[in-house]
């Protein structure tokens, strides 16, 4: 049965594997299993990485927003019956910009669309804003663990 938006982090926790601290997603409030997802991932004042990224100006890392646009791809992956308790791996980024630095306190929305999927091998399309400005884009390969 596929859950109903919006979910809250019980119900994210309980499609994806990821877990505190790295656990990069506070709502969905879009979902159409494999085909697209939105969520929205508040970035903490108190964030881990804060500390060394970068002391005197705090700033998201890159990387990380790339995460949180991969786990809101992954929930419309997960969310599906036969992928149910599985988890899904990176297995390529391509044309990945960062357009915005993504400051504490600031509200990410990402947005995936599934393009593709062969077997468990697939690609979407993710973006990262913070209001209306974009901050990130990318295309996501995907591997899902059989």
């Amino acid at each position: 049965m596929t859950p109903t938006p919006p979910l809250g982090r019980d119900e994210i926790v309980g499609i994806l594997p990821h877990r505190e601290p790295f656990l990069l997603l506070d709502e969905i409030s879009e979902l159409v299993p494999g085909e697209r997802v939105t969520a929205s991932y508040r970035v903490p004042e108190d964030g881990w990485w804060f500390a060394g990224h970068f002391p005197e100006r705090p700033v998201m890392p890159g990387v990380l927003i790339v995460e949180a646009m991969a786990q809101t791809g992954a929930v419309a992956v997960l969310v599906e019956e036969q992928n149910h308790g599985r988890i899904a791996f990176f297995a390529g980024i391509d044309d990945c910009r960062f357009k915005r630095i993504v400051s504490p306190g600031e509200t990410l929305t990402l947005r995936c669309e599934i393009e593709q999927v062969r077997g468990p091998i697939g690609r979407g399309r993710a973006t990262a804003h913070v209001g209306e400005e974009l901050a990130a884009r990318g295309t996501l390969t995907f591997a899902v663990e059989r």
